[in-house]
C-alpha cells in the first residue's frame, strides 16, 4: 500500500507528518496524520491513536491537542485518522451532526451510507496495516484514545479489541448512544431501526454484554455544554461498577467540550498510556 506526503515538520526531535491514502474500505482517498518520536531512529516505538470528535478531521488533534511534547518524553508514535470519508460522490448530510466529518466510527448497513461509511473497518483493519508498513511502530503495544464522538469511536474498538489495545482513554466521550439524541440519530440513519445492532457501537452495552479492560480513563469538564443531554458519564461509571472494570473518571471543574480542555490534560493521558505500553 502506498502514500502520499502530505507534509512533514520537524517537532521536539520528532518528526510531524500529514499523509494521505487511496482507502480501500472507504473507496476514497484519506488523510492522516502521524508524529513519530527521536526514540523511533532507534528502535520500534508503541503506537498511541487519537480518533477525533464531530466535525473535525486530523488537523484538529495535529494542531491544537499539544501531544507531540509528552510522546516525545515517552517515545510514543501518535496516529489521528480522519472522521469519516470525504469528497464528490460520497454521501452527506446537512446537519453537523451525521454524514463527512461524522462518521460515527461504524461500518454502516444503510443506503446511501454503505458504499463509503465504513470507518469501523479503516481504523480496526486497514489503517493500522498501512501504519505497520510505512512506520517504525511496535504494533504489540497500542493504545486508543479520543475525544466525543472519537471517545466514543476510542471507547467501542478498544473493548471490542481487547487483544490488540494494552489502555483505553477518552475525552468527553459519548458513552452511550442509544441513550442520547447524536447517538440515536447516527446509528439509525447508519444502521436502521434495530437498536440490537446498535449494541455493538455502545460501550456501556458492550461492557453489559461482557466486553472487559484491565482500566479506563475518563476526563470530562464539568463546564461541557453536552454533559447533561448527549455525553452522561455517569452511565459508564455505573457500567463499570458492575462489570468490576477500573475506570478513573476525572471531573475537571469549569472545562469545557473544546481543544482548551483537551490540551491541557493530553499529556496525562499520554502518560497514563506509556506506563501500559511498556515492553
Amino acid at each position: 500500500m502506498t502514500i502520499e506526503n502530505v507534509s512533514e515538520n520537524r517537532s521536539h526531535g520528532g518528526t510531524q507528518g500529514v499523509y494521505k491514502h487511496a482507502s480501500a474500505e472507504t473507496g476514497t482517498d484519506m488523510t492522516f496524520s502521524v508524529f513519530v518520536p527521536p526514540q523511533a531512529q532507534d528502535r520500534a516505538c508503541p503506537v498511541l491513536w487519537y480518533l477525533s470528535g464531530l466535525t473535525c478531521t486530523h488537523a484538529n488533534v495535529t494542531e491544537k491537542g499539544e501531544y507531540r511534547a509528552a510522546c516525545a518524553q515517552a517515545g510514543i508514535i501518535f496516529v489521528a485518522p480522519d472522521t469519516s470519508p470525504r469528497g464528490a460522490g460520497v454521501a452527506d448530510d446537512d446537519a453537523y451532526d451525521m454524514g463527512q466529518g461524522a462518521g460515527f466510527y461504524v461500518d454502516a448497513t444503510q443506503e446511501p451510507w454503505t458504499p463509503h461509511f465504513r470507518m469501523r473497518s479503516y481504523v480496526e483493519r486497514e489503517l493500522p496495516a498501512l501504519i505497520a508498513e510505512h512506520f517504525p511502530v511496535d504494533m504489540d503495544r497500542q493504545g486508543i484514545t479520543g475525544h466525543s464522538m472519537g471517545g466514543h469511536g476510542a471507547l467501542t474498538i478498544g473493548l471490542r479489541n481487547p487483544a490488540t489495545f494494552r489502555s483505553i482513554s477518552a475525552f468527553a466521550p459519548i458513552v452511550s448512544p442509544l441513550n442520547c439524541p447524536w447517538g440515536e440519530k447516527a446509528l439509525s440513519g447508519y444502521l436502521g431501526d434495530d437498536r440490537a445492532a446498535w449494541r455493538e457501537y455502545d460501550a456501556c452495552a458492550l461492557i453489559e454484554d461482557g466486553a472487559r479492560a484491565d482500566a479506563l480513563l475518563v476526563d470530562q469538564g464539568t463546564g461541557d455544554q453536552f454533559l447533561e443531554e448527549q455525553l452522561k458519564p455517569q452511565l459508564l461509571a455505573d457500567a463499570c461498577k458492575d462489570a468490576n472494570i477500573p475506570l478513573t473518571l476525572n471531573l475537571r471543574s469549569g472545562y469545557d467540550h473544546s481543544y482548551y480542555f483537551i490540551s491541557s490534560f493530553m499529556a496525562d493521558h499520554v502518560a497514563w498510556h506509556a506506563r501500559r505500553l511498556k515492553a
